[in-house]
C-alpha cells in the first residue's frame, strides 16, 4: 500500500460550514455570507458553536464536502487512508462521527478510523487538514484543505487544495 495518508473528517470530508450556518440559523435566525466567515475561528462566528457541537445528531447528519466520497474512495484504494479525527471533547461526537463514517464511507474500515484528543502524536506520511494547528506539529507532507476560517494562512510549507478535485490531481 505505500504511504499512510491520514485524513480529517471536518472541514474536509463532513461540511461542518453548512452544518453550522444552519444550525446557526435555527438557533437565533442569523445568516452568514461566505465572505463573513473568511479568516475567522468558528467560536467568533457561531455564538452557538459549543452548544452545536455537544448536541446529539450535529456531526451525525452533517453535509458531505462535494467529491469526497469519490475523492476518498480514489485515496483509500491507491495508498493506506487512516480517517484522524478529534472526536473526544464533546459528549456526543464519538459516536456520531463514527455512524457518520459507516454511512458515507462504507469502504473504510474501523480499522482505518482513529478518534484522539489532538492530533500531535498521530503519525503517517501525509496529513489533509483544514486547521493549521493539527498540520503545524506534524512532520509529513501538509495539505490543507481551505475552509473559511483558513483562508488567510500563507505559509510555504503547505501545500493548499481547495476541494476533492485538486486532491487528487496531487496524487
Amino acid at each position: 500500500m505505500g504511504k499512510t495518508i491520514l485524513v480529517d473528517m471536518d472541514g474536509v470530508l463532513a461540511d461542518i460550514y453548512t452544518q453550522l450556518m444552519s444550525w446557526e440559523y435555527k438557533k437565533s435566525g442569523k445568516t452568514f455570507s461566505e465572505e463573513d466567515l473568511y479568516g475567522k475561528a468558528e467560536d467568533v462566528i457561531f455564538t452557538s458553536l459549543k452548544e452545536h457541537l455537544n448536541s446529539l445528531g450535529f456531526f451525525r447528519t452533517a453535509p458531505l464536502v462535494k467529491d469526497s466520497v469519490e475523492g476518498l474512495n480514489y485515496l483509500n484504494e491507491k495508498y493506506k487512508v487512516l480517517i484522524v479525527s478529534s472526536a473526544t471533547e464533546f459528549d456526543n461526537c464519538l459516536n456520531d462521527k463514527r455512524n457518520w463514517l459507516t454511512e458515507y464511507f462504507p469502504f473504510i474500515s474501523w480499522k482505518q478510523m482513529i478518534f484522539c484528543g489532538n492530533k500531535e502524536h498521530i503519525k503517517g506520511d501525509i496529513m489533509i487538514d483544514d486547521h493549521f494547528k493539527n498540520l503545524s506539529v506534524f512532520d509529513g507532507r501538509r495539505i490543507l484543505f481551505t475552509q473559511p476560517h483558513n483562508m488567510f494562512i500563507h505559509d510555504e510549507t503547505l501545500e493548499r487544495v481547495f476541494n476533492w478535485k485538486e486532491v487528487i490531481e496531487k496524487f
